[in-house]
C-alpha cells in the first residue's frame, strides 16, 4: 500500500491509493487513549478507549477497522528479520561515515526500494511488490481502492485533524484565539471542524460541518502552531 503520508500532505490523494480493510496497531498514545498514562487529572473523566485519538478517527472516517496488538511485534519490539534491516542501515551509515539526516534518508530510501522491489522474500519466495500487485489483480488482496465516503467530496475531510465546537448565542465559535462566525447553523448547536494544516504556506484551512453538510470554510495563518507537523519523505 502506498501510505497516505502526513496529514498535511494528503490533499493530493489519487485513485491509485489503496486502503486496508483492517489495521493492526500498537499501544502508543497516537493509536489508543489509556487512562492512567494519557491523562494528568487525578479524577478521570474519560476511561480507557472512551475517546479515539486523531489517527483512529482518520482510519474510521474511510471505513477501515483497527485492532490493538498485544504481541511483542506490536509493542515496538522488532523481530529478527526486521531488526536485521535496521542493523543494515546503521552499519551502512557507520561504514560510509554518514552524520546528518539527509544522508541517512537516502540510505533508508535505497533500503526500502531494495527490500520491496528487488529482494526475494524468504517466506513467500516472491518479491514483495510483485506479490502485492498480483494479489490485487487476482482479487485476493486485503486492500481496497480508496474512495471518498459520503457525504465527503474531498480527501481533505478524511485526512485532517478534527475538533468539536458549540456555537454561542451569536453564532460564533472560538478556535486558537480566533472568533469565527458560522452561518446557516442554529445557535448552541455542535459543529465538527476539519483542520487541514499547510506547512508550506504556514496556514490552517478549516472546514465546518453540520449535519453531514459543509456549511462554512475559512483559513488563517499558523503563527504559533500548537502541534508540530512533520514532513516525511
Amino acid at each position: 500500500m502506498r501510505p497516505p503520508g502526513p496529514i498535511s500532505g494528503c490533499s493530493g490523494c489519487d485513485e491509485n491509493l489503496r486502503i486496508a480493510f483492517e489495521l493492526l496497531c500498537g499501544q502508543l498514545r497516537i493509536f489508543r487513549f489509556i487512562q492512567n498514562r494519557d491523562s494528568v487529572w487525578r479524577k478521570h473523566v474519560l476511561q480507557t478507549d472512551d475517546i479515539d485519538p486523531q489517527w483512529r478517527q482518520v482510519i474510521a472516517s474511510h471505513g477501515s477497522g483497527c485492532h490493538l496488538c498485544t504481541l511483542p511485534a506490536g509493542q515496538s519490539k522488532i523481530e529478527r528479520p526486521y531488526r536485521w534491516l535496521q542493523d543494515r542501515i546503521v552499519r551502512t551509515c557507520a561504514l560510509e561515515n554518514l552524520t546528518n539526516l539527509e544522508e541517512v534518508r537516502s540510505v533508508l530510501r535505497d533500503e526500502v526500494d531494495r527490500y520491496n522491489n528487488h529482494q526475494v522474500h524468504s517466506t513467500t519466495s516472491e518479491i514483495p511488490s510483485i506479490r502485492f500487485d498480483n494479489a490485487g489483480k487476482s482479487g485476493i488482496s486485503l486492500f481496497r481502492p480508496f474512495s471518498l465516503p459520503k457525504p465527503y467530496t474531498s480527501s481533505k475531510d478524511i485526512f485532517c485533524l478534527r475538533e468539536m465546537r458549540t456555537l454561542n448565542g451569536y453564532r460564533r465559535i472560538s478556535l486558537f484565539n480566533h472568533e469565527i462566525e458560522v452561518p446557516n447553523v442554529p445557535v448552541h448547536e455542535d459543529v465538527e471542524l476539519h483542520l487541514i494544516p499547510d506547512t508550506t504556506k504556514q496556514a490552517l484551512e478549516v472546514r465546518v460541518w453540520f449535519e453531514n453538510k459543509m456549511v462554512h470554510s475559512f483559513s488563517f495563518p499558523m503563527v504559533v502552531p500548537t502541534v508540530h507537523f512533520l514532513k516525511f519523505e
